[in-house]
């Protein structure tokens, strides 16, 4: 089968890497190359117990980070390329007893739930990080999270990708039509036949001109992401606080993240945004704030109406898959998305995740 994916970030390229692995004619279509938009400025936590998710979030989020350790072992064996990643548990920190105490009732959740976790209290905190300011009031630790090296995620992939002979075009898709011998992209380089087109452009999905069927209801949320170096890791684990998270890298690096605006197409940085992620990195660990600055990095994330992605096959237009509107959750959710779409394209195979992300909810 030839299959054409439309967006090369994560999302786009772990679904054409499936694809391809299974025999699957590839080519990925994007008009700025592999990992660039949301991918870029993800700090690659997997973490699918922090942040309230929903019901049925959560469900998704933690099948996918079921399938990570398979994922990466396959993507790094095929690539022959290391891809930092570690499930060191990620360490959800109170500031002051208001927050000590909704980190009691998340501990309750978790034990209910039967997710392993200890709740920690201050000092006992400060012993595991030292790193951490001394206000610290107490501590969750979720043994199972951790985080993928985004960057080095993407190179693997991208290698694999080649190794399996899948193709990359640089264009920007301006039209997506059903034609009697399958499905057609009009591109800023040209025209492209496909037995199947995967849309995974982020939140420039619902951007792309299609006929019969409409384009995604996603639009733009912008975060912002500060990246810090110390002379050696500061932590040994993902920190996250109420107003933002830390991600310590083994090469000393501290990704501080992240705003989130609903500023449109706007991909700049601000002062304010920058300002606020380096007071939060402060406020958490006060030696960020002698840190060396890196850079930082902005991507528009693809949000739907009811946070979920979709996934999956068009009601309305044959040959055409959904896999975008991923929010936050790209990077988590990108196996089980690739896992759910090639199931479905190549043998017809529909996963039971697929109950809750179904594009026909949205009339697609």
């Amino acid at each position: 089968m030839n299959v054409t994916i439309v967006g090369a970030g994560i999302v786009g390229c772990a679904t054409a890497y499936e694809l391809a692995s299974r025999g699957a004619r590839v080519r990925i279509v994007d008009p700025r190359g592999p990992g660039w938009g949301a991918t870029r400025a993800s700090a690659g936590v997997l973490a699918p117990h922090i942040e309230g998710h929903s019901e049925e979030l959560l469900k998704l989020a933690s099948c996918s980070l079921g399938h990570y350790d398979s994922f990466i072992a396959r993507v790094a064996a095929d690539a022959q390329q290391p891809v930092e990643y570690r499930r060191t548990g990620t360490l959800q920190v109170a500031q002051d007893e208001q927050e000590a105490q909704e980190l009691a009732r998340a501990a309750r959740r978790l034990e209910i739930a039967q997710v392993p976790h200890t709740l920690l209290e201050g000092d006992a905190v400060r012993h595991l990080e030292p790193a951490l300011a001394a206000g610290i009031a107490a501590a969750l630790l979720v043994p199972h999270h951790g985080y993928v090296g985004v960057a080095a995620l993407m190179s693997a992939v991208v290698e694999a990708l080649s190794r399996h002979s899948a193709t990359f075009s640089v264009a920007g898709v301006q039209r997506i039509e059903r034609t009697s011998n399958g499905v057609e992209l009009t591109t800023s380089a040209g025209t492209i036949a496909a037995d199947a087109v995967v849309l995974a452009a982020g939140s420039w999905s619902g951007s792309m001109s299609m006929a019969p069927a409409i384009p995604p209801p996603v639009r733009p949320i912008r975060g912002q992401l500060v990246h810090l170096r110390f002379p050696e890791p500061p932590l040994s684990r993902v920190i996250w606080g109420t107003r933002g998270y830390l991600v310590p890298w083994q090469d000393g690096s501290l990704l501080v993240g992240a705003t989130s605006e609903d500023v449109g197409f706007d991909e700049r940085a601000t002062a304010a945004g920058v300002q606020g992620l380096l007071e939060r990195a402060g406020e958490l660990v006060p030696a960020a704030r002698t840190a060396r600055f890196v850079e930082v990095r902005v991507g528009l994330r693809p949000l739907t109406a009811d946070e979920l992605p979709v996934i999956g096959a068009s009601s309305t237009m044959r040959g055409v898959y959904y896999a975008t509107g991923h929010y936050r959750n790209g990077v988590l959710l990108a196996p089980l998305t690739a896992l759910m779409i090639a199931d479905l394209l190549l043998d017809g195979r529909e996963r039971q995740e697929h109950a809750a992300v179904r594009p026909d909810r949205f009339g697609l």
